[in-house]
């Protein structure tokens, strides 16, 4: 079976095609600027890539883009799209109405649409994307949605309950829902099989997803009761351009003192603070490393600073999770900066050095490839374990094919 993964932004549609026997990704590839010029890149198994420029007024002439570059020219890796047998989409907010992967009815797409005011800017452009599969492929093949926020829904509510008036959780959902679950899940499993207990039972887990975005979860008995990031992916630690966990009062404070617009206050803590904000210079965590290494440049300092306070941060979280655990077996890096950043893991696993935490500093070098960098008298096990949200996806849409 040949799975089309799907995860479609506000001006974008990312897809993997993925042939289910041997979980081989045949092609993968990204369409941008969709209603803005539009740009495509579009790469194979083989290692052909291709990269141009074409206009796509919307998701459904970028999902015809998607046919061709699989069916024609070089790229080529079916002979039709009629070798795709379902569709997987990946949906930001599922709210607590989702705790699991559903195949797409008229009711779920609705239901979508409907969680859309937690979510504003990605659940509406998963419906889009969800329309223009219909349109591009038909209402014969099916198509499941699987959500970042189910896997969290294990939480017991002192977890995900905020310390607001409950009536603005029975009236507007306020509550902690957490994101980049469909990694957690992957990696906690991924650890569970390599501690020997593929069915979870007995295990404590923290999964560190670290890369622009950052969320730890707290895994027992291989369900998550905690995850860092809360109602947005806004909470928790601080990140690329997100500042994580504030004291409220600052929002107030600088709204007043700035005169910003609760639009403006949400930009300023999405897009122009965390590690922007704390360096003044970047967001990308290979600029800052260099910068803290150059002597000469003008934004060291506030480089090292950030890099103390994130390295901080996830040390003092990993201490609470342990504690909410009761102990810990396992802790888990992944995602883009904690798979390739051997001196962030370091900084972690020196945090831990109390409990009897050891690495191996050459284990340790590994960079975006699994591999466990503790040693064997370690009394914590730390792996690296490269994420992979599609794969996820493509295996709930079997199971759920399969099983109609």
């Amino acid at each position: 079976m040949k799975v089309l993964v799907i995860n479609a932004g506000s001006s974008s549609l990312k897809y993997q095609l993925i042939d289910m026997e041997g979980e081989v990704v045949l092609a993968k590839g990204i369409c941008e600027r969709i209603g803005d010029g539009g740009a495509m890149t579009h790469k194979t198994g083989s290692g052909y890539v291709n990269k141009m420029d074409i206009k796509m007024d919307n998701h459904t002439e970028a999902f015809e883009q998607v046919k061709k570059a699989l069916t024609t020219g070089e790229g080529k890796v079916i002979d039709d799209m009629a070798e795709v047998s379902a569709i997987g989409h990946r949906i930001v907010q599922g709210g607590d109405k989702f705790d699991r992967s559903v195949l797409v009815t008229p009711q779920v797409i609705k239901d979508i649409a409907d969680l859309a005011a937690l979510a504003p800017l990605h659940n509406s452009a998963h419906v889009q994307g969800i329309n223009a599969a219909i349109d591009a492929f038909g209402p014969d093949v099916p198509q499941v949605v699987v959500f970042d926020t189910s896997f969290h829904q294990t939480m017991p509510p002192e977890a995900y309950m905020f310390g607001v008036p409950y009536e603005f959780y029975e009236k507007y959902a306020v509550r902690r829902y957490g994101f980049h679950g469909t990694s957690h899940r992957y990696v906690s499993a991924r650890c569970c099989e390599l501690l020997g207990k593929p069915d979870g039972k007995g295990t404590r887990i923290i999964t560190c997803h670290i890369g622009n975005g950052v969320s730890l979860s707290a895994i027992k008995d291989g369900k998550c009761i905690d995850t860092t990031m809360g109602l947005t992916p806004l909470d928790g630690v601080l990140m690329g351009t997100r500042c994580g966990s504030i004291d409220p009062s600052v929002v107030t404070y600088i709204m007043d003192k700035e005169n910003l617009t609760p639009t403006e206050m949400d930009n300023l803590m999405n897009k122009k603070s965390g590690m922007l904000g704390i360096s003044g210079f970047t967001g990308d965590d290979r600029d800052l490393r260099a910068a803290m290494t150059d002597p000469s440049h003008p934004h060291q300092a506030r480089a090292e600073l950030f890099w103390n306070m994130r390295s901080y941060q996830l040390a003092k979280l990993v201490g609470g999770y342990i504690a909410a655990l009761g102990g810990l077996d396992a802790i888990v890096f992944t995602a883009g900066i904690a798979e390739n950043n051997p001196d962030l893991r370091a900084d972690i696993l020196d945090s831990l050095a109390y409990l009897g935490v050891k690495y191996d500093p050459e284990a340790n070098q590994v960079h975006g490839e699994e591999k466990e960098v503790t040693t064997p008298d370690s009394t914590i096990r730390g792996f690296v374990i490269p994420t992979n949200e599609e794969l996820v996806i493509a295996r709930d849409t079997v199971a759920l094919v399969t099983a109609q």
